[in-house]
């Protein structure tokens, strides 16, 4: 889940007559939902993408990863433009650009377009995602804040069970003859209602005291992610050139200058684009590099996986989507027991037992896809689906709040809204090393009867990929608190901590 962030700021109570904040909700939830259907209704429809359009797997690869791109390089900037100009304005920005790139990625008349809409529809969800939760404080007292978190958890596991489902009945429907083209397109009506909506029923409010932007990071940022991207999707393609390998050592030394620039201007003007104190608390580094690799595992497995299904074994989108269903319930209540029940008591543990049932689930995958080859079915797909989701329920619903645990309370805004970031910046990473250990093993030209082993191939070898990842997140969790619920004296407390740098939201009428 790539939620939200960033300006969790204490508001004056708001009247708790005022019926309009539930309008409001509704709204900035639709906003939500829209993002987190996005991201997984495309991996879906890749296949046929790359059918209809003659995409080539490069192309493919940066439709998912310039989105992922984009909303990590502009997450801590859209939080922080919404302190400062208003987050209703930043917000209703947001969901008519994304409405607005939506439509172009529907209209896309070939994949170059196609790509550049979805870094646009990226920038977009970064400017309106941030807003959500801001929005939620400013407009509801505290003690009706944990009904509505609620509720937000339960969009989000709506969204991950739908998307999917969506996606395949959208593609497989093929709309008025449009193919793949309605999955974009149902963004419209739904970012036009909340646009008219948003505008009439959201109460404005801002941070008297904001940050300032830091443009120049999030241009050092972009910078040092595409070099480093940029030659790993294209590298198998072009015969892995020269200059590619220097842009990925290259991408080294613009993150040494990022970091060198970043401590200058904490030491300027206190307002750097990322706080690198927080680096100093060791759960916080440690959690950060979890996020990071837990994204590049994702990255890997979901687009791998959908290309394995649809491509190599030759089913439909609705098929492969259905496929999916019981790793999306296991992770929804996995999440929810690992939350109330299992971190109290067992803390960290949880979080490691997580990682190793993951990496079990995608063990057992592995055998039962090199067993069975073409004649697998969904239901021996069933198993490892469960226990991945089960493992991964453990992990990401208690992941934040172990990071965030020893942050001290007046950087909790900058920790959440970059633990999202990096978890973004992972999940590109990892579209990005999909040419190296998927497409890097399967023969480029290859005869119709040599595509579905080859695929299965491919498949089982990221699969161990993906394993070794899980094991190096378990090892890593070894940093964290063992008790992350507990938050120390002085530590964050994600649902009350203003952003740094933030006195009170100033609510606008």
């Amino acid at each position: 889940m790539h939620s939200t962030d960033i300006a969790h700021a204490r508001t004056p109570e708001p009247a708790t007559g005022d019926r309009r904040r539930w309008f409001a909700l509704a709204i900035v939830m639709t906003a939500a939902f829209m993002d987190l259907v996005d991201v997984t209704i495309v991996n879906i429809a890749v296949p046929s993408i790359q059918r209809d359009e003659g995409a080539t797997f490069s192309q493919i690869q940066w439709i998912t990863a310039g989105y992922a791109l984009a909303f990590a390089a502009g997450l801590v900037t859209g939080g922080r433009l919404g302190d400062i100009h208003g987050r209703k304005r930043v917000f209703l920005v947001g969901i008519g650009g994304f409405t607005v790139a939506s439509a172009l990625c529907g209209l896309a008349v070939n994949p170059e377009m196609l790509v550049a809409s979805r870094v646009l529809q990226g920038a977009m969800a970064a400017l309106m995602v941030p807003q959500v939760l801001s929005i939620v404080h400013a407009t509801f007292p505290a003690h009706e804040r944990g009904k509505v978190f609620g509720l937000f958890g339960a969009i989000v596991g709506l969204g991950a069970v739908s998307g999917p489902l969506l996606g395949a009945l959208l593609t497989e429907g093929n709309l008025f003859g449009l193919e793949w083209r309605p999955i974009f397109l149902i963004n419209l009506p739904v970012g036009v209602a909340a646009l008219v909506l948003g505008s009439r029923f959201i109460t404005e409010s801002k941070a008297p005291r904001a940050l300032k932007l830091d443009l120049p990071g999030v241009a050092l940022v972009t910078l040092a992610l595409l070099m480093l991207l940029y030659p790993l999707t294209r590298g198998r393609e072009l015969g892995w050139p020269v200059w590619g390998y220097v842009s990925m050592a290259g991408a080294l030394v613009v993150f040494a200058a990022l970091v060198a620039y970043e401590r200058a201007k904490g030491a300027r003007d206190g307002s750097p684009l990322i706080e690198l104190s927080l680096f100093r608390v060791k759960s916080f580094a440690a959690g950060i590099a979890v996020q990071t690799v837990f994204g590049v595992g994702l990255g890997v497995f979901f687009l791998v996986w959908t290309l394995y299904m649809q491509i190599g074994l030759g089913w439909s989108a609705l098929r492969a989507g259905l496929t999916g269903v019981p790793f999306s319930v296991a992770v929804s209540v996995a999440a929810g027991m690992s939350v109330q029940q299992l971190v109290p008591r067992f803390g960290r543990k949880v979080l490691q037992a997580g990682a190793l049932v993951m990496a079990a689930g995608v063990l057992i995958y592995l055998v039962e896809a090199e067993r069975y080859g073409l004649g697998i079915t969904s239901w021996q797909m069933a198993l490892p689906l469960v226990v991945m989701g089960a493992g991964m329920g453990l992990i990401v619903a208690p992941l934040t709040d172990a990071v965030l645990s020893e942050v001290p309370r007046e950087h909790a805004g900058s920790a959440s809204g970059l633990i999202n970031t990096v978890q973004q910046m992972g999940h590109a990473l990892g579209l990005g090393l999909v040419s190296v250990v998927f497409f890097g093993v399967i023969d480029e030209r290859l005869a119709p009867a040599e595509v579905g082993p080859a695929f299965v191939d491919g498949f089982t070898h990221a699969l161990g990929w993906v394993a070794a990842v899980l094991g190096a997140i378990f090892l890593l969790m070894f940093a964290l608190p063992k008790r992350p619920a507990q938050h120390v004296e002085g530590a964050a407390d994600a649902e009350e901590a203003p952003a740094a740098g933030e006195k009170e939201p100033e609510l606008v009428p």
